[in-house]
């Protein structure tokens, strides 16, 4: 029975350390497309996430003093899964009312995100700061070899933890998404707590997980653009950014144009009129914004001439709008060295503002 015991015990120890970081890493990415991923916004992940595991570590212990039972750390587990579940699907309503609550003062992303999180990320990590204390209180069989059997445990929290840091971020976000990553979380939490509960009811949790993971999958967009009278065209999670392609209609002649839009959409990252594809006249690429300053700059250098011009070096070239308006104005002669760090947003160069190599 305590080799039973021992096994489920590590691994509580080891999926409540992944999971508890992974949820930190990829709540910034649930709030990357709202607030962007500065370092206020970081500030409020890690502060909260340090502050939820102080709780459930306090409330774990206390827990596991009055009540050292197996079966109440597998429930534990299990609604920490539940608690997680949810959280892809009530974020957009949560982030969008914080994102816009605060947009009155100057330091609105803080306090949006503020909320944001405190609303978004409690539960789970509280409850999964009561996993480590809780499962130290069921393994102590013997004073003697308490401090070895609690440094083990601990040990193996902070080896889990430091999968739970790259796990999300190098593979499961990029292959499978957000939305997804805390679903496998949640789906993992409930099978290891319904295992310690030792009860067959207990399983319906993982079909409930999943129901959660289809409405999930059946909504439409990941948020609205930020940009009044524009359409969405495309939406994607890159590894670096949460990208959109928009529409503007409200070009000169009634001309089509498309932006990039990157995170919280504070900006426009590229523009394109699509009828330069029809007219090849240059003075349609012209968006009046600062993206046509970037035309002038050889002329920073005195006594230069237009035919001096032959090349640009862009560096952060997002969808080649900028080296496009260059080679209309210069010629096409001119060479162009474009480096752009996001293959993702290259890929929607190519489709949706005709980047051409």
């Amino acid at each position: 029975m305590f080799a039973r015991q021992r096994i489920f015990l590590t691994g509580a120890v080891l999926i409540g350390g992944i999971c508890s970081l992974g949820i930190e890493l990829t709540a910034s990415r649930v709030l990357q497309p709202f607030f962007g991923s500065s370092q206020l916004i970081w500030a409020n992940v890690i502060g909260f996430t340090l502050i939820y595991l102080t709780i459930g570590y306090r409330l774990g212990g206390r827990l596991a003093d009055r009540r050292p039972d197996q079966r109440l750390l597998g429930l534990i587990l299990l609604l920490a899964g539940l608690a997680t579940a949810p959280i892809p699907l009530i974020a957009r309503p949560i982030l969008t009312w914080s994102a816009t609550a605060f947009t009155t003062y100057s330091i609105g992303v803080f306090f949006g995100s503020f909320f944001g999180v405190l609303l978004l990320f409690a539960a789970p990590i509280i409850l999964l700061g009561m996993v480590s204390p809780f499962a130290i209180r069921l393994a102590l069989r013997d004073m003697a070899t308490a401090g070895s059997m609690a440094g083990s445990l601990y040990a193996l929290s902070t080896v889990s933890s430091i999968i739970g840091t790259f796990l999300p971020v190098l593979v499961l976000i990029p292959a499978l998404g957000t939305s997804l990553t805390f679903f496998i979380f949640a789906l993992v939490l409930v099978a290891q707590g319904a295992l310690g509960m030792r009860r067959r009811v207990a399983l319906l949790a993982v079909p409930a997980v999943v129901v959660l993971a289809a409405l999930q999958l059946g909504l439409r967009g990941i948020r609205e653009p930020f940009c009044g009278g524009c359409e969405s065209l495309d939406e994607q999670e890159s590894t670096y950014n949460y990208i959109q392609v928009v529409r503007y209609n409200a070009g000169p002649e009634g001309s089509e144009r498309i932006g990039l839009v990157l995170n919280e959409g504070q900006a426009i990252h590229s523009i394109y009129n699509a009828r330069y594809g029809q007219t090849r006249n240059p003075a349609d690429l012209l968006t009046n914004g600062p993206w046509d300053f970037f035309n002038i700059a050889p002329y920073v250098y005195p006594n230069r001439s237009m035919e001096q011009v032959d090349g640009l070096l862009m560096i952060g070239s997002a969808a080649g709008t900028v080296p496009k308006q260059f080679l209309a104005i210069y010629g096409q002669d001119a060479r162009i060295d474009g480096v752009e760090i996001d293959p993702a947003i290259v890929s929607i160069g190519r489709k949706y503002f005709a980047m051409e190599d």
